[in-house]
């Protein structure tokens, strides 16, 4: 007999329906084809365990499974469950009625309980295009699945409880519905406060700015002088992520398997803070199976470099592109996937080896090339890509001293709302567009209307400080963002000059 069930495979964060074909006839061997790898090849002894122990029986006839497309891949344990029920419906112990209504998923122990998988968003997501009517996953996964309007999802603990719904019993499974769709947590839990900061006042400036519009940062400062504290803080003033947003990051997350915890979406925006110790292919994903790296896990959130310097100069080389074209490329000898990489740029560095270059009261101890060889880790088309660059001095004895209030993180996380949500309705009509930072030059000419005096301004500051145009066009960006945090809807020679004044730490000019 033959029949077919339908599963799922996630390639990059986009799913594409599998056909699963199993035919029994006279025999006793067991044929799996299709280009499963050794994961799905070895689902045989889990599928028998599982079957035996649920009641039913191992036909003793010959089965042929295929999995279609042939051509592609198939990878991972989340195809137990589907291939279970395409042997059991083609031995009659399972009703196919309702087959072609629901893509399958799932892993399965042993004793038939079902483990979560991969991709669950994706997958459904794909299984509502295609026409299907349901959904049945893990029931870890079911709520992630249930985000997505016109389709059924359903949770199942283990393959009794998916037998019983195909054969009409809905008694155990549980189909969940929007209302089940929890977002975890929408509220900042940060370890570190701005009210915590002393001093500092024009880095925190910078910092809402940042924030404000989804701009790239970079602070240059002695150790000591809370660079990373303040870094470690930016998360508790980023606004909450939009709908739109948070189901773009769990679909990341959720192939990279950094979900399955109850919760439906990712509420929070995330904050990447890998160790400069890191691989390029770590940093930017792929591998033998291609996984999202660190700048596509930070997508729609940050992604901080402490000690930049200390990054191989190669892996700092390729967060160029994807901080221009937001998206990052993978391509090898057996796949080519693309994955989102929309995040905010946040660094920090030592201004030399020692530390205390062009610090106002301890000695540097770096001889000129030193320092020049330890800035130049950093090229310049890297710092370019820095919307804000800072210079940032220890506070002095009389600040940290004081006893006083300094302003909350929530207080902050108010006007940076306040400032999204003025861009939000300036890009309703744009797909993709959430913030200052990810427009293009076209739209950043539609948007960025400056007065007269302005424009003179930044042209005076562009020979002035030989600028380049892609720094004329971050400019624009961040002094629209000013604006926006004013309420004002034209970009004016304030906004512009204090956006100039982020652009000094050009290395041809800073510290001479």
């Amino acid at each position: 007999m033959l029949i077919k069930v339908y599963g799922a495979a996630v390639q990059g964060i986009d799913a594409y329906i599998v056909t699963i074909e199993t035919n029994t006839s006279r025999g006793i061997r067991f044929f799996l084809v299709g280009l499963p790898d050794s994961a799905v090849k070895e689902s045989h002894e889990r599928i028998v365990s599982a079957i035996h122990l649920n009641g039913y029986r191992f036909p003793s006839s010959q089965i042929v499974i295929n999995m279609a497309p042939a051509d592609i891949r198939k990878e991972g344990a989340a195809y137990d469950l589907p291939l279970a029920v395409s042997i059991l419906a083609a031995t009659g112990q399972v009703s196919t009625e309702y087959l072609s209504d629901y893509v399958i998923m799932g892993e399965m122990g042993l004793d038939g309980m079902l483990q979560p998988v991969r991709g669950a968003l994706s997958m459904a997501i794909q299984a509502r295009n295609e026409g299907f009517s349901g959904i049945i996953l893990p029931y870890q996964n079911a709520p992630e699945a249930a985000v997505i309007d016109g389709i059924s999802v359903f949770g199942a603990r283990n393959l009794r409880e998916v037998t019983d719904l195909l054969d009409g019993r809905e008694g155990c499974i549980v189909q969940l519905d929007k209302s089940d769709a929890q977002i975890a947590g929408t509220a900042p839990e940060c370890p570190s406060d701005f009210a915590d900061v002393k001093g500092q006042q024009p880095i925190k400036r910078a910092l809402e700015v940042a924030a404000s519009g989804g701009h790239n940062l970079i602070m240059i400062g002695p150790p000591g002088s809370g660079k990373s504290m303040m870094a470690r803080a930016v998360p508790s003033i980023l606004p909450p992520l939009t709908r739109e947003e948070s189901i773009e990051t769990t679909r990341i997350h959720s192939v990279a398997g950094l979900t399955g915890n109850g919760a439906a979406l990712v509420g929070l925006r995330p904050f990447r803070h890998p160790h400069h110790t890191i691989s390029n292919v770590a940093l930017t994903g792929g591998g033998n199976n291609a996984s999202p790296g660190e700048i596509s896990l930070a997508h729609n959130g940050i992604l901080y470099l402490d000690e930049l310097p200390e990054f191989s100069r190669s892996a700092l080389e390729v967060l160029r592109q994807p901080l221009e074209d937001r998206t990052i490329v993978i391509s090898r000898s057996k796949y080519r996937v693309e994955y989102p990489a929309s995040f905010m740029l946040l660094a920090s560095m030592n201004p030399c080896p020692c530390g205390y270059y062009n610090h106002p009261t301890r000695e540097c101890h770096c001889s000129p090339p030193v320092i020049e060889r330890y800035l130049g880790r950093i090229s310049g088309p890297l710092m370019d890509r820095f919307d804000i660059q800072c210079e940032i001095l220890p506070v002095g004895f009389e600040d940290m001293s004081r006893d006083c209030e300094c302003e909350s993180s929530a207080a902050i996380r108010e006007r940076v709302i306040r400032a999204r949500e003025v861009q939000a309705t300036r890009f309703a009509g744009e797909k993709g567009i959430y913030c200052n930072a990810q427009m293009s030059s076209r739209q950043l000419r539609k948007y960025s209307m400056a007065e007269p005096a302005a424009v003179r301004i930044l042209g005076e500051a562009m020979n002035r400080l030989n600028l380049s145009a892609r720094a004329y066009d971050r400019i624009l960006k961040v002094a629209r963002t000013i604006a926006d945090m004013e309420g004002s809807r034209t970009v004016r020679t304030t906004h512009i000059a204090e956006a100039i004044s982020y652009r000094t730490l050009d290395r041809a000019t800073w510290g001479k």
